[in-house]
């Protein structure tokens, strides 16, 4: 605003000297849109106010062919007299005579001159009597007799009552015709240059046309977008008002800023909004470097290039909108043509291949293929996915278009595992021809075993083997997807060819797939042997060198499924956030919703219920079920049975009655469903259909040799519902062959046990179990078996009177149950003994199928016959207190912080306290002993 406050003042410095009889000629120069005619037009109404005429004219492309058009605009500003009678005549004739029409003609031929002359001596003998100040916008396009009647005016005024001012752009060829020669070489001229807004202009600008809270929003977006050209910012301003991005005023004044330039900008301008660089561009238009970067420091000067680039992609979008299809396609298939032959990186040539839609070059399949495999690598999931599409549109070689398609099934994966459901078809018809086969081939039974699609798998195998000896790519996909059947599709692996060992190693070194093999073997072996802190170690050591590249998200996801089921579900809940957000920079839904699943499993055996039901459903929700295949049942099962534990049943019995695909029972995820569905079922109070989902998921997991009860400890559940049933001494024994098994190795399904026994025993060892199994639970980390487990507990103690000790510990469960949004939990704690199972699900010890009498005697064989009663003999103060703390269920820890002792000193009085007490472990302690504590 000073610069033009400066420009304003220096034309009326000019005009004072004018007005003193000393003529002078302003010539306004600057880029597009800095402020050349809005300082014209103010200047004339000055000057008016100071005495002096205006006489106003503007140049137009549309009429440089119109012989003494800018001239006539003059004239008719004049007042009506002779003078101005004379002087229209001099028009009509001058019209009428055969004046140059050419605007660039450099000399003075067919022009009369004495018509010139009559025009000028006019105008001058107008200024005796009054002061005249000519101004004329966009000289540059003034007509070729205008122009020349100005230049001889302009060497008559210099003592004359005239003050000639000329707008046009510095960056037009204006600049080196006779008019701009004729003008700078007078002694009486000066130029005035103008610039663009400064940041400091921009942000003013924008407050007095929106205010200063626009200016602060938005001043500082405007000034990088526009480059301070005025018309830019006016426009862009009200975009950014409008919808916070630049958009069709924005675009409208750009080509408006094109339009009013020299006309051999906007080729430049498309060349570079396709190409993006000067040198290619001026290649691409078959002109000169030199010419191409004229044009490019004018769109510079004009606000719409910076560093030789676009500033934002609307601009670019705007320089091409002018084009109609055609001339666009033949731009950018040119442009291919271009970078391939000067060796530009694939994705560069692709890019124009792709907005041509040509790939008829022998060339062009190859650099789509790289560009692809270039973007997967990168992350740029859905751009190889038109770059395959194109390939595959062009290509007619039967196996290349095989290998393309591959491809491109593997890049939809990652977004959406049922859309590629069409190209499985063409796939499989390409192995028939025998265009198919290796890697590829074993990728397409995936997928289809993936959609349950087990006749077709099978169907591509047999083909396989018919096809001979694998390659080592084919042994190394091999090799993984047997380690990835034996944990997922178990029931599938025998019809998967097995190759020799040395071979499959030999292949996977080479091809950097072991990582995905050591993964999918972890978990297999976790799911079939069992948790081993090898196996933990050996999973963690993936995920630290693992990142969501195209063959690593297999290994991802055996990883973090393998610290899962081997009750690390703490150690593995951070790397599954880390991957989760990954994923999701990488705009990859289908592998977000895979981690969201897992990550939905990891908080469910924490139980943190809320963030469980969460993540699932944003599984769910972030492909579809289609899209989920057979896999479904992972995310499905967690929502059945955090909905549950949450009292949400009504909310989730949509999901409980959904249908799912029929092959899912082959898979792992079969029992997965079936397990979460039963529990459903048991919370919902229909244990006989619970049973029936129970038994089978046992059954399945059995015979694939993946009874493992750290991945699903069925027999707890389907012990709950015989409870429910009556049939509790089935439910013993199911619960003691869990225990006598592998139930023990781990503490949460070992406290789950203890929980369930706890049911089946008589009301003078309930508590013990349960106060073992608080501990367990309490020690695993998961927060809702271990408020179930506290809720029992106070069933028990009010079953044998002790309601001090229930009081205690129901403040405890209550906010342990809401911590973890145990909806089914909450409420005030129980009081007295109920028959079968507590409110919501909770057990106690009396079912419908025996007596009291027959609960209270002995129950449980050797679990519990450690569980005995016994008066204590005399113990310290210090011995008493330790031992009460204990005997009611608090961890060494736990006493440790509550007495103000150290956790070693706990260790010596309960070793002193076992050796009075003839006990060998806090199991065997007196439950008497805590009344103590109160």
């Amino acid at each position: 605003m000073d610069d033009q406050r400066q420009d304003m003042a220096h034309l009326g410095k000019l005009l004072e000297e004018t007005l003193g009889g000393r003529g002078r000629i302003a010539m306004v120069t600057g880029a597009v849109a800095t402020g050349k005619s809005e300082l014209l037009h103010g200047f004339a109404d000055q000057a008016l106010e100071q005495g002096a005429l205006p006489l106003s004219a503007t140049g137009s492309r549309a009429e440089r062919d119109l012989p003494l058009g800018v001239l006539s605009q003059l004239v008719h500003n004049t007042p009506t007299d002779e003078h101005r009678a004379v002087t229209l005549d001099l028009l009509r004739e001058g019209s009428r005579a055969r004046m140059s029409r050419d605007p660039g003609a450099e000399s003075f031929e067919h022009v009369d001159v004495q018509i010139v002359d009559a025009l000028c001596t006019a105008l001058l003998k107008q200024a005796e009597r009054r002061p005249l100040v000519i101004a004329v916008d966009d000289v540059h396009h003034a007509d070729r007799a205008s122009q020349l009647c100005l230049s001889y005016l302009a060497r008559r005024v210099r003592y004359a009552r005239i003050l000639l001012v000329f707008s046009a752009p510095d960056h037009h060829a204006h600049l080196r015709t006779l008019l701009h020669t004729e003008m700078v070489r007078q002694p009486h001229c000066h130029t005035l240059r103008l610039a663009h807004l400064p940041a400091e202009g921009v942000a003013e600008r924008v407050r007095q046309r929106a205010g200063a809270q626009a200016a602060d929003r938005f001043a500082e977006r405007c000034h990088e977008l526009t480059g301070g050209n005025r018309l830019l910012v006016d426009a862009l301003l009200e975009d950014l008002q409008a919808t916070g991005e630049p958009g069709e005023r924005y675009a409208d004044a750009v080509l408006a800023c094109l339009h009013r330039a020299d006309p051999s900008l906007l080729p430049v301008a498309r060349a570079l909004a396709v190409l993006g660089e000067p040198g290619t561009a001026g290649r691409l238009l078959g002109q000169g470097e030199a010419t191409t970067n004229r044009a490019a420091q004018a769109l510079t000067g004009a606000g719409l290039l910076a560093e030789g680039r676009f500033r934002h992609e609307a601009t670019a979008s705007a320089v091409l909108a002018g084009l109609d299809g055609a001339e666009l396609i033949d731009l950018h298939r040119r442009a291919a043509e271009l970078t391939y032959e000067e060796g530009a990186p694939a994705p560069v040539v692709a890019g124009h291949l792709l907005t041509a839609s040509h790939a008829g070059d022998p060339w062009a399949l190859s650099v789509l293929e790289e560009a692809a495999r270039q973007a997967l690598r990168d992350d740029g999931v859905e751009a190889a996915i038109e770059y395959l599409k194109l390939a595959l549109r062009a290509c007619d070689d039967g196996p290349r278009r095989a290998r393309i398609a591959t491809t491109l099934v593997r890049a939809i994966w990652r977004i959406d595992p049922s859309t590629p459901t069409g190209h499985l078809a063409e796939l499989t018809e390409a192995l028939h021809k025998g265009d198919l086969g290796g890697a590829d081939a074993i990728v397409l039974a995936r997928a289809l075993l993936w959609h349950g699609h087990v006749a077709d798998a099978k169907d591509v195998l047999s083909h396989l083997r018919d096809q001979g000896e694998l390659d080592r790519e084919a042994l190394a996909e091999l090799a993984a997807t047997r380690a990835w059947c034996r944990g997922s599709w178990p029931a599938f692996l025998p019809h998967l060819p097995e190759p020799p060992a040395a071979d499959v190693s030999a292949a996977a070194r080479a091809l950097a797939t072991d990582r995905r093999l050591e993964s999918a073997d972890a978990l297999a072996s976790a799911l079939s042997e069992g948790p081993s802190a090898e196996l933990a170690h050996t999973a963690e050591r993936i995920l630290r060198g693992s990142r969501l590249d195209e063959m690593s998200m297999d290994a991802v996801e055996c990883a973090l499924l393998t610290l899962t089921y081997t009750d690390r579900a703490d150690r593995a809940a951070p790397w599954c956030d880390a991957f989760v957000a990954e994923a999701a920079s990488r705009h990859a839904p289908s592998r977000q919703a895979r981690l969201s699943a897992i990550r939905a499993e990891i908080a469910l055996r924490r139980g943190d219920l809320a963030a469980a039901a969460r993540d699932a459903q944003r599984a769910l929700d972030l492909i579809s079920p289609e899209s989920w295949g057979v896999a479904v049942g992972a995310p499905l099962s967690v929502l059945l049975m955090a909905g549950a534990a949450m009292g949400r049943h009504q909310d989730h019995q949509r999901q409980a009655a959904q249908p799912v695909p029929e092959a899912m029972l082959e898979s792992r995820f079969g029992p997965q469903y079936l397990y979460g569905k039963g529990r459903f079922a048991l919370a919902s109070g229909q244990p006989q259909q619970a049973l029936r989902d129970l038994r089978l998921c046992g059954e399945l997991l059995g015979a694939w040799g993946l009874d493992v009860p750290e991945f699903i400890p069925w027999r707890v559940d389907a012990a709950e519902a015989l409870i429910r049933l009556g049939e509790v001494d089935e439910a013993r024994a199911l619960i003691e062959k869990q225990l006598a098994g592998s139930g023990k190795r781990s503490r949460r399904v070992h406290g789950m046990a203890l929980r369930a026994l706890a049911a089946t025993a008589d009301r003078r060892h309930r508590a013990v179990l349960l106060r073992r199994a608080a501990d367990l639970l309490q020690d695993c980390g998961d927060r809702y078996e271990h408020a179930r487990a506290l809720y029992d507990l106070i069933d028990a103690y009010h079953a044998i009177g002790e309601h001090r000790r229930a009081g205690m510990l129901g403040g405890r469960a209550r906010a342990l149950a809401e911590e973890c949004h145990a909806g089914a939990l909450g409420g005030t704690p129980p009081r007295g003994h109920r028959n079968g199972a507590g409110p919501n699900g909770r057990l106690n010890g009396q079912s419908n199928g025996r007596s009291n009498e027959q609960l209270d005697q002995p129950a449980g064989g050797h679990v519990i016959a450690a569980a005995r009663a016994m008066t204590p003999p005399a113990l310290s103060d210090a011995e008493q207190r330790v031992a009460a703390l204990a005997a009611d269920g608090y961890s060494n820890r736990e006493i440790s912080g509550k007495l103000f002792i150290t956790v070693s000193t706990v260790e010596q009085h309960l070793t002193r306290i076992y050796r009075k007490l003839n006990v060998s472990r806090r199991d065997d302690l007196p439950p008497s002993l805590a009344d103590r504590a109160l």
